[in-house]
């Protein structure tokens, strides 16, 4: 896409958004599965910096209801500086990662045809973590397959965001207890 973006005649600032499954070769635990959602995004513009990063990923988290966050420097191949995102789990009384993020090395962008002063930010988020914390659910597991409790799903309906108007009658509401029954806070 950033390829695409550069062969275009004059470079304009972009934003894209995905959320997909991917697949990773990990031990399954409490708080890891093999397969899950990520969310990605990527924003082209100029003069962004890892302060903007940090504002557009605690806005984000900020409307799903998680505000306790924290960032931690890491190693990325493909970024520099780079991040991991991390929220308290109260159910497990541990920071939990939920993410990783990043300023694209401009090595990896010059091959692309991007100028020189494109600055590429991006993240990669767990959609399953959040939704273990915002509710209460202490084991990742029983997110899928039988563990899964139908009546929270049942419970909590889907939202389609199409209009602005819609966005307010679809917000996310801290939840008053665990799905499972105990109280969550």
């Amino acid at each position: 896409m950033l390829y695409m973006v550069a062969q275009e005649p004059e470079f304009h600032p972009r934003k894209y958004f995905s959320i997909d499954r991917v697949f990773r070769n990990e031990t399954l635990d409490a708080t890891h599965l093999a397969e899950f959602h990520q969310i990605e995004g990527v924003v082209a513009g100029y003069n962004l910096t890892l302060g903007n990063l940090m504002g557009i990923l605690r806005e984000f988290f900020r409307k799903l209801g998680i505000e306790k966050l924290r960032f931690k420097p890491a190693y990325n191949p493909y970024t520099e500086p780079s991040m991991e995102i991390f929220s308290y789990h109260e159910g497990l009384k541990k920071w939990v990662e939920i993410g990783n993020s990043g300023i694209f090395r401009p090595e990896m962008l010059l091959p692309m045809g991007l100028p020189d002063d494109v600055v590429v930010i991006a993240w990669g988020l767990s959609l399953e973590r959040p939704t273990m914390i915002l509710y209460g659910i202490d084991n990742i597991r029983e997110l899928v397959g039988h563990k899964i409790n139908l009546q929270m799903v049942e419970a909590n309906p889907v939202c389609r965001l199409r209009r602005p108007e819609v966005l307010e009658s679809c917000r996310i509401q801290e939840p008053k207890q665990h799905w499972h029954g105990r109280i969550a806070h």
